[in-house]
């Protein structure tokens, strides 16, 4: 054995040992999916914040008229403390805007976040993030004023609207690509990804956070779309998915 082919050997055996620390856990159960191309597809989410969606051509477009007010669009349904989630987005307007999801969403009680005993939300972002509510968000795409054309995405747990990760860059502040977003919540390990390409990842096992305790990890909740008022995107093929019971 040469030592070259030595060399190339032993880094193949590497790569393959390293794998399955790495690995995406196994889609199991499809828990909840919308076409996003009509109205009947998303006829029991729920809107907070000044905001319209309008159908074309296959996709649901998401904007605040005359750029009034910041908004957040969420699926009715509960998902679990491990699931995998994706859906594709399109930027229509790159001059300002930013995308977050949130995910995990209970009332820091554990109700239901539509539970009569919370306060209304209006698309205010404290309300979601330093509220009533607990969640995880991740901003995957960012382009407003205090931080025009920024190259990271963040991963935050709320109410305490701490900082866990700043990742790599989310969508491209100029692209007007089609992007498909996977989020990936194993547990307390997450995960996001922009067209396979890793963002976000991060265990929640700490609850420590720059002298902050946020407590232990955040199980099952809601997922939602929110965008700043600036914001003009289109969504389409939102689709959830169990884990397979020896991944979870």
């Amino acid at each position: 054995m040469t030592p070259l082919f030595s060399r190339l050997f032993i880094l193949l055996v590497a790569l393959f040992f390293t794998l399955p620390a790495n690995a995406f856990p196994a889609k199991g159960k499809l828990l909840y999916q919308s076409s996003m191309r009509d109205k009947e597809s998303v006829a029991n989410w729920i809107m907070e914040g000044n905001a319209q969606v309008k159908f074309r051509a296959g996709w649901m477009e998401m904007f605040s008229p005359q750029q009034s007010a910041h908004h957040v669009f969420w699926c009715p349904q509960d998902f679990p403390d491990s699931f995998i989630a994706s859906w594709e987005v399109q930027n229509l307007a790159t001059d300002a805007g930013l995308l977050i999801v949130f995910f995990a969403a209970r009332g820091e009680n554990g109700e239901d976040i539509f539970a009569p005993t919370l306060p209304a939300r209006d698309g205010t972002f404290t309300q979601y993030t330093n509220g009533k509510i607990k969640n995880y968000h991740i901003s995957y795409y960012a382009n407003v004023a205090h931080e025009p054309g920024r190259v990271h995405a963040n991963l935050r747990k709320n109410n305490t609207f701490s900082l866990l990760q700043s990742g790599s860059e989310g969508i491209p502040t100029q692209s007007t690509a089609i992007h498909k977003i996977t989020l990936i919540k194993q547990g307390a390990h997450i995960r996001l990804l922009i067209d396979g390409r890793s963002v976000i990842d991060y265990i929640d096992n700490q609850s420590l956070i720059n002298d902050v305790d946020t407590g232990g990890p955040l199980a099952g909740g809601k997922i939602g779309f929110r965008q700043m008022q600036w914001s003009h995107f289109r969504y389409r093929n939102f689709q959830v998915w169990g884990l397979n019971v020896g991944d979870e």
